[in-house]
């Protein structure tokens, strides 16, 4: 009987035992991420973890560098506008384009007339008229477009039939009421020539 008591005490003893030292592992600190290198772990709805606010880093690759996190208070008042950076200044506005350069000169320095490769009209004539300087000399842009050579009239720059560089000129329709308002300028225009407009003038053909 006293070796089963004795065996009854050492059991309830060594339970007694492993009793305390379960109770004092279970309310123990647990150790604790340093602050230094934890990363905040959250689980998404995916059933993933995320990893936020990683600690401060520099690289040397820029892109790869890291800032540090604004504190709440910092946060409150980029929100509120209170710390918000001067806005940056308005960018300045353009310089104005530049002018469109001149068309270049023509190969050869050739130019045709004003009125080419349009309605070579009586009105269009006209104009050519009134610019046209008998002094000055005879060009695609300064001839007297109701002159004939050789029985022929020129086109829009001033080219006969037959000379290099001659297109045919896209001429109006024609009614007789229209030939006879035309036949009574052209005499009137004979009747009273420009200053200068003689035989032989430098802005005449013949």
């Amino acid at each position: 009987h006293k070796s089963l008591s004795h065996l009854s005490k050492m059991k309830f003893t060594a339970a007694v035992v492993l009793a305390s030292v379960a109770s004092a592992s279970a309310f123990a600190p647990q150790p604790a991420f340093r602050a230094s290198t934890a990363l905040n772990m959250e689980k998404g709805a995916g059933g993933m973890f995320d990893t936020r606010n990683p600690d401060a880093m520099e690289h040397e690759d820029p892109r790869k560098s890291i800032s540090a996190a604004p504190s709440f208070e910092e946060y409150l008042k980029q929100r509120d506008g209170g710390g918000a950076a001067a806005a940056a200044p308005a960018a300045e506005a353009p310089a104005a384009a530049a002018p469109a350069a001149a068309a270049p000169a023509p190969a050869g320095g050739f130019q045709y007339g004003k009125y080419d490769d349009t309605l070579w009209d009586n009105e269009a004539k006209k104009d050519v008229y009134n610019s046209w300087d008998p002094n000055s000399p005879r060009s695609t842009l300064n001839f007297n477009p109701f002159e004939t050579f050789e029985g022929n009239s020129p086109d829009a720059s001033g080219i006969y039939p037959g000379e290099n560089r001659y297109k045919d000129p896209i001429r109006p329709d024609m009614n007789f009421a229209q030939m006879t308002l035309e036949r009574e300028e052209m005499e009137e225009r004979a009747a009273n020539p420009k200053p200068g407009n003689t035989p032989g003038c430098p802005g005449c053909k013949n």
